[in-house]
């Protein structure tokens, strides 16, 4: 694979894969019930090939400045190797030190998207039973879901730790989890803590009034807002001066695409917003896995606006839009919402995938 595939089409053969598949099942979504023993039968043997074809393709990418920070990572792994140590977040360094001990960077690097991958799909598993290949089909298409594979491999590591962590009902397995992704990234204790504090207070219409609050507060006071979160510790100092100051000297494709107020951002984000209302508010579903998800969502979502300006704002996006595409999916897969459901989610997951293949391929110029 690392020979045979040239760098440059990496991302172009990954993202018409899973156009293929996306299209699959939109046809097949109009032509059987969601719950039909032979759809069903169909989406398991298909999410495992899915599952096979993205640990391999994804895990055994070249190493190669293509995707962004992959080569600062391989560094780490070599000096680690050397006997050099860096601090960054506690649990990776000790993962990335076991295995520089043990493995070649290409086992390594396979091991990191094992870890991302995998408790994607438990989770999906867990929580959804014989649903599952639409959650973990969900996630997987998300816009942002190679980008977190192949660059911000810690970040994304610690989001799909803390999304299998969700799907345990004894706090205690929870609250372990929850420490174990913010090990692996600090960022991480943003959605922890909101979940958290989604468990205590339930009420939705108040993060609903909290998310809208936060667009014309981050409007008038958006740049004392960065100048607090530069002080925050949340994400490691050197990168925060770039992520919120004016340093561009780390900037690198792949990981901005411009500043300012992003009401494209905001748009994308409002996607959620909408469905959560219409499920939770509108239709009633008051699924207390889902009320915590949508809540937490929310507030993380809502703490981005506030500094929405920043130089990485999707980086900080991400500690929300790691849930969106659960946000969207999760009652069509529990409850029977609407006439014609999968239709519905056929057209969920096409117009989903739409946006990812819209910024990923043709304005990215993949």
């Amino acid at each position: 694979m690392n020979t045979l595939i040239p760098i440059e089409l990496y991302p172009l053969i990954y993202y018409h894969v899973l156009m293929a598949f996306v299209l699959m099942v939109f046809v097949q979504a109009g032509r059987l019930a969601l719950d039909a023993n032979g759809n069903l039968q169909a989406k398991n043997t298909t999410g495992y090939v899915l599952l096979v074809f993205l640990l391999l393709y994804i895990g055994l990418r070249p190493v190669n400045a293509k995707f962004g920070d992959m080569l600062l990572y391989a560094l780490d792994f070599n000096n680690f190797r050397r006997g050099i140590f860096t601090s960054k977040d506690l649990l990776f360094d000790l993962f990335t030190l076991f295995s520089a001990k043990f493995m070649t960077i290409t086992m390594y690097f396979f091991a990191c998207t094992v870890l991302y991958i995998l408790p994607l799909y438990l989770f999906a598993k867990k929580v959804f039973k014989e649903y599952w290949f639409y959650a973990f089909f969900m996630l997987v298409i998300s816009f942002s879901f190679l980008t977190y594979g192949v660059n911000g491999i810690r970040n994304g590591i610690a989001t799909s730790v803390f999304l299998y962590a969700i799907a345990f009902d004894k706090k205690i397995v929870v609250a372990g989890l929850m420490v174990v992704a913010i090990l692996f990234h600090k960022s991480l204790l943003l959605p922890a803590v909101a979940f958290f504090g989604a468990t205590m207070y339930r009420n939705t219409k108040a993060y609903l009034l909290f998310w809208l609050f936060c667009i014309p507060f981050s409007l008038l006071l958006g740049s004392a807002l960065e100048q607090f979160f530069l002080t925050s510790g949340i994400v490691e100092e050197d990168r925060l001066a770039g992520y919120l100051g004016t340093d561009t000297s780390m900037l690198d494709d792949a990981s901005i695409v411009k500043t300012g107020f992003r009401w494209d951002f905001i748009m994308y984000s409002m996607t959620g917003v909408f469905a959560g209302w219409y499920y939770v508010i509108k239709k009633g579903f008051n699924d207390p896995l889902y009320v915590k998800i949508f809540n937490t969502y929310l507030m993380a979502n809502g703490v981005w606006i506030l500094i929405i300006r920043a130089n990485f704002s999707n980086r900080f996006a991400y500690l929300s839009w790691f849930m969106l595409g659960v946000v969207l999916i999760y009652p069509m897969l529990k409850n029977v919402i609407v006439p014609r459901q999968h239709r519905v989610v056929g057209t969920i997951v096409l117009l989903y995938f739409a946006f990812t293949y819209l910024l990923n391929v043709i304005l990215s110029g993949s």
